[in-house]
């Protein structure tokens, strides 16, 4: 969720700040987990939205998108051609939806983001499901050449290289520029901007205290956008199927973590020849 501007502050973290965001990372780990559990045909996005709000409230967290002014809701919902910010609702999910499912946490003052994308196979259109399959497989996998980027970068621009190389060279699909990831900390959304194309400047320097969540959002069609009538739902102009992923990472002293993987990102960064290191 991008709903605001960024807010400016240091954009690197003690290594006691950083222990402190650890708590809300597994929070949105069990949210995350919680709603894959419950992602089935029939179910609507609002009964998942109580889902998530319950696995957050459980380890002592409260659900941050409520902070928004005027958001009243755990997760963001984004099914088929609503790409971000969309509100849950009482429609059920049926075969061929792709849903998108955003949420966050915060305790203690401190945040943490991520985001997946589901597919329901629908039997009758093979195609389609394998269609929506292909494009969340991509963007999932667009996420993580990121991550990896970042363990290796020198500066924080190199992460929309390579998502927007990977994209390019696996699909024909296109990268939204006006909805990115950010900074994350004592607010969810903090400098610095984090693009997912290649960018002219460098971005800031990547070293220990930089947390930041990546979320490649990617389009099957154009990356033009609507907002809807109720003013959060934005959908691709064309009605194309989107997804989104998303994680909050932490460079630290002992190398790279993901604050909201249940495995610090170890299984998505294994192809890479990368093993996440906790924070100490």
């Amino acid at each position: 969720m991008s709903r605001r501007g960024f807010l400016r502050r240091s954009i690197y973290k003690s290594p006691a700040q950083l222990r402190l965001m650890i708590e809300p990372g597994l929070a949105a780990v069990d949210a995350l987990a919680a709603m894959r559990a419950a992602v089935k045909p029939g179910i609507t996005t609002l009964e998942l939205d109580a889902i998530a709000e319950a696995a957050i409230r459980a380890r002592g967290g409260e659900p941050n998108f409520m902070l928004e002014p005027g958001y009243r809701h755990t997760i963001c919902a984004n099914v088929n051609a609503d790409v971000v910010h969309a509100i849950p609702t009482d429609r059920p999910l049926g075969p061929g939806d792709i849903v998108s499912l955003d949420v966050g946490a915060v305790i203690g003052g401190w945040h943490s983001d991520a985001a997946f994308t589901a597919v329901i196979p629908d039997p009758a259109r093979p195609e389609l499901t394998e269609a929506n399959e292909k494009l969340s497989h991509v963007t999932e996998q667009a996420m993580w050449q990121g991550i990896a980027r970042l363990a290796r970068a020198t500066h924080l621009n190199e992460v929309g290289e390579a998502v927007q190389n990977y994209v390019r060279k696996h699909s024909d699909y296109g990268v939204l520029e006006d909805y990115i990831g950010h900074g994350i900390g004592r607010s969810m959304h903090e400098d610095p901007p984090v693009f997912n194309v290649a960018v002219s400047k460098r971005g800031p320097e990547v070293k220990p205290g930089l947390v930041v969540a990546i979320e490649p959002i990617i389009s099957a069609g154009t990356i033009d956008t609507v907002v809807q009538d109720d003013d959060w739902t934005v959908s691709i102009a064309d009605g194309a199927m989107s997804a989104q992923w998303e994680h909050s990472v932490a460079i630290h002293e002992g190398g790279i973590w993901v604050l909201t993987a249940p495995d610090g990102g170890a299984a998505g960064l294994a192809q890479f020849g990368i093993t996440p290191t906790p924070i100490a």
